[in-house]
């Protein structure tokens, strides 16, 4: 199956309807219905349904279409990043990491790298967080990552990139909000938004409170429901510093406790050259910063 097709089947389900679709591709209905059929005949099964004028998705159809809109959002990916790489790049340092608030001085870096290194790239390659799978197939020189989780992995150089520390998130308007500071004692009688994959620092802190009996815990799904939770209202949450977007709409408040989290970045062992002297700038870089 070739990305003509893939588009063609992407857009029938986005429309489901042969006509708007032939008419948005600039191909004619027939021309259309028979590279669809020759797709379901390579794959082994029937993507849609047709009764009439009416289509539908089958099952397998419908399950196809998502990983589909996956495998064609990657190779467009993959092509646009080849394209600026094409002609004024001799190579690319690629470094895999959660949101842009995991490395504060990682454009900084870049700018200084290219100072003296022109024509090597440095690609930023943003996935979910505990995503490791590009990491380990080697789509990526670096990880982002806990001290804890690098030096459990086989193979990978440990960089140090910073300390981070725990803060309480709070609404604005919260009474807490002007605090500098605060402490186990100012959640009494709060409910905390606990869960939502913290990791295992966080948890130990979560669960201290909460055995005070004197804190109420609400378990949350995932850091964006935590927020939205904590934003109308319905509680607070702790949280590490590294996951702190600037502009938020939040107010981060220092938490005071032992607990916190090294930083490193994650260095294949067979990393190039370049990939290395670029990890120890950032390094060096958050070194003096701290």
């Amino acid at each position: 199956m070739d990305t003509e097709q893939m588009d063609q089947i992407l857009t029938i389900k986005r429309t489901m309807n042969y006509k708007r679709a032939s008419e948005e591709l600039g191909v004619s209905q027939p021309t259309l219905s028979y590279q669809v059929k020759k797709a379901e005949e390579e794959i082994g099964f029937r993507i849609f349904r047709r009764d009439g004028k009416t289509i539908s998705l089958t099952p397998a159809g419908e399950q196809f279409c998502i990983s589909l809109r996956e495998i064609r959002e990657d190779y467009k990916r993959a092509v646009e990043r080849a394209q600026n790489i094409d002609g004024k790049y001799s190579s690319s340092i690629r470094i895999g990491l959660p949101f842009r608030s995991a490395i504060p001085l990682l454009p900084q870096a870049i700018r200084r790298f290219y100072e003296s290194t022109s024509d090597v790239s440095v690609v930023p390659e943003f996935h979910v967080y505990g995503d490791l799978s590009s990491f380990l197939s080697g789509s990526t020189d670096m990880e982002f990552m806990l001290r804890e989780e690098a030096e459990s992995m086989k193979g990978v150089d440990v960089v140090p990139l910073y300390r981070s520390g725990i803060s309480l998130i709070v609404a604005e308007d919260d009474p807490l909000a002007s605090r500098e500071r605060v402490g186990e004692g100012d959640l009494q009688w709060r409910t905390l938004m606990v869960g939502g994959g913290s990791p295992p620092a966080l948890r130990r802190v979560q669960q201290r409170i909460i055995s005070s009996g004197r804190v109420d815990y609400f378990n949350s799904p995932d850091h964006d429901t935590t927020l939205t939770n904590v934003a109308v209202g319905s509680g607070v949450c702790l949280a590490p510093d590294f996951l702190h977007e600037k502009g938020d709409g939040f107010r981060w408040i220092p938490f005071d406790c032992p607990e916190g989290f090294d930083c490193v970045l994650a260095l294949r062992g067979d990393a190039q050259p370049h990939a290395r002297e670029f990890a120890v700038m950032l390094s060096d870089m958050h070194s003096h910063e701290g």
